[in-house]
């Protein structure tokens, strides 16, 4: 029973001879009603659910993939594929570590990893919200901290959103300016109110928002690279820095939120270091001798083959693969259709006939790898080889020619070769669409009929697993007549030329998670083709996913927003906007045992932050 109903019977039960209260009582039960339903409508909410209800409780203590009595101390040394010249990961210039964020810089709430898309309170404490999601009001945390001991106010929150949406990296941008107007109601509580914006995902992506301190940020420099860290309330410090060598974080031993039920268990290494290496096999032989703790292995010839080394075998190594809840992480090779070759669906079907997976998933790949169609492979949210159901198609219906017929019942496979390096099926049938697209041979040459251009392209690669794909495929290519240069570069030009779109075909891969939401506008929305920095590096430009992106941010129940991923994926599929390369359906995780980790694995997968360093046996 309610504090507000107890007080309402206890009055209004007349006694015996006092039954004169009665329109006294009438009128009090309908005031304390009346401010009864208005607290419980507009009680702030410890967590908040994109769709259902949080998992946890109210008077949760941890969260289940955690160990909260996982030692402290030690040191967990991390290695980083390529360089940095940069540690603001907020910003579009220069390559950052990303680590900045959450370990130096903390996010009003914090993600819980065994749910599709659920916060609990971090900096903010508590979330206010209505049905129909018109607003977010934030209550910080009256022990929330910077670094210098001061404490986060409404105004930092404020100048954070400011700053991110006029001056941060384009997904800042383009989510944060969704706000219509923003208010400090008091010294800790913020509202924003979105002016009707039909985006049932703003109060959580304004819930991951970072959040600096305005009294320790300089907003004139802040677009600028800087090797000076981000001043932050998080866990860790940043305490050394190597340009393009290393990054060293120490724990803040007066870290404010130690005590929270979401950090409980987390953040356990006294210090955490991040090496870089910049080539892929240099980084794997200084995991073997120990210079780093544990690697995501994403080479399956060095996951089958590789690890054959003394310390591997006598246990000292630990090998695990993970299976998680979420789509299959995928590679693909993407067509920037901003250039004028792969501009028409029909060349870019053909070279994905072209491209022998079976082949290559053979000879390089031990067979350990599988492919699907789309972007959401393995889960719920994928609409390859599922015919659409009614609410799909009552998406789809405006947009009759978005989606091609077989992919809309469930009937397209994507091409599967002899496995010979030569199936003549496959390179007939792509012959016949490259006719239809205006192409025919010149001798050993395929020009375009009417320009005599050549159909020739770059595929610009930046590790070595990349290079061998792409010279296979450019051998295949050859024999159609279509010419391919493979440019392999360093990681950081390599990443400097995707976020400018200067390529042609690019490997890349987009991870996915059980709530995409509006990451996908910057993904492959319109407006993000034209913005240097988005991921929508195919360049696609298309108003039917668009269409679909919006009914997702809409729907307010799980089976609505099912379909509109899958009314989504199968757009994307009709275009032939990447060539599935592969898919893997685990984590596979090497770790010397000096490492350990908690036995419960989270909906996600893997997380370092809840790991720890076996504490040495006594008498050593």
């Amino acid at each position: 029973m309610s504090k507000f109903e107890s007080k309402w019977i206890r009055y209004c039960r007349p006694p015996p001879r006092a039954r004169c209260r009665t329109a006294v009582c009438l009128a009090l039960a309908v005031g304390l009603l009346a401010a009864g339903w208005q607290q419980v409508s507009a009680d702030p909410g410890y967590a908040i659910a994109m769709h259902g209800e949080p998992a946890l409780p109210p008077d949760f203590s941890r969260m289940p993939y955690a160990n909260p009595d996982a030692p402290k101390g030690g040191r967990l040394v991390q290695s980083v594929p390529g360089s940095f010249d940069s540690l603001n990961p907020f910003i579009v210039k220069g390559v950052a570590l990303q680590q900045i964020r959450g370990f130096v810089v903390e996010s009003l709430m914090a993600r819980g990893h065994d749910e599709p898309f659920t916060l609990y309170g971090l900096l903010a404490e508590r979330i206010e919200t209505d049905d129909a999601r018109t607003y977010a009001t934030f209550h910080l945390n009256p022990q929330a901290r910077f670094y210098d001991g001061k404490p986060v106010r409404a105004e930092d929150v404020l100048f954070s959103w400011q700053l991110l949406r006029d001056k941060g990296r384009p997904n800042h941008r383009q989510y944060y300016s969704k706000v219509a107007t923003a208010e400090a109601i008091d010294e800790r509580t913020v509202r924003f109110d979105f002016g009707g914006t039909t985006d049932r995902e703003l109060p959580l992506i304004l819930g991951l928002m970072p959040v600096l301190p305005k009294h320790a940020v300089d907003a004139a420099t802040f677009e600028q690279t800087s090797m000076t860290a981000p001043f932050g309330s998080g866990p860790y410090r940043v305490t050394a820095v190597k340009p393009g060598a290393s990054v060293t974080l120490t724990r803040n031993p007066d870290y404010w939120g130690r005590n929270l039920p979401v950090n409980r268990g987390l953040w356990n290494f006294d210090e955490i270091r991040f090496d870089y290496y910049r080539e892929a096999n240099s980084l794997f032989e200084a995991f073997k001798r120990g210079l780093y703790d544990f690697r995501v292995e994403t080479e399956p010839l060095r996951w089958h083959e590789g690890y054959n080394f003394p310390a591997a075998g006598n246990g000292q190594l630990v090998r695990e693969a993970i299976k998680t809840g979420l789509p299959a992480p995928s590679e693909y090779l993407v067509f920037n259709t901003r250039r004028p070759m792969f501009s028409d669906v029909r060349v870019r079907e053909a070279l994905t006939l072209l491209f022998d997976f079976e082949w290559i998933n053979r000879n390089y790949f031990f067979g350990l790898y599988s492919r699907a169609g789309g972007f959401f492979a393995g889960s719920e949210l994928s609409a390859y080889a599922r015919p659409a159901d009614g609410g799909e198609r009552s998406l789809l219906k405006p947009f009759p020619s978005a989606v091609r017929s077989d992919i809309l019942d469930g009937s397209y496979r994507l091409p599967v070769t002899d496995g010979s390096g030569r199936d003549r099926e496959a390179l007939r049938a792509a012959l016949a669409l490259l006719s239809q697209a205006g192409y025919e041979f010149d001798g050993t040459v395929l020009r375009h009929r009417s320009t005599k251009a050549p159909l020739a392209f770059e595929m610009l690669v930046t590790t070595r697993d990349q290079e061998r794909i792409a010279l296979i495929y450019a051998r295949d290519l050859k024999r159609a007549g279509i010419e391919v240069s493979v440019r392999s570069v360093d990681g950081v030009q390599f990443d400097q030329r995707r976020l400018a779109f200067d390529f042609d075909m690019i490997q890349n891969r987009w991870d996915q998670s059980l709530s995409p939401g509006n990451e996908q506008s910057f993904y492959w929305g319109s407006e993000a083709a034209d913005i240097p920095g988005t991921r929508n590096y195919m360049g696609v430009k298309n108003p039917a996913i668009d269409a679909m992106i919006a009914a997702m941010l809409k729907a307010r129940e799980r089976p609505d927003f099912v379909d509109a991923v899958r009314a989504l994926d199968r757009v994307l599929m009709s275009g032939f906007y990447v060539i599935p390369v592969y898919n893997v359906q685990e984590q596979w995780i090497a770790r010397w045992n000096r490492i350990e980790r908690p036995a419960a694995t989270a909906l996600t997968g893997y997380i370092p932050e809840t790991w720890w360093r076996r504490p040495p046996k006594p008498g050593k």
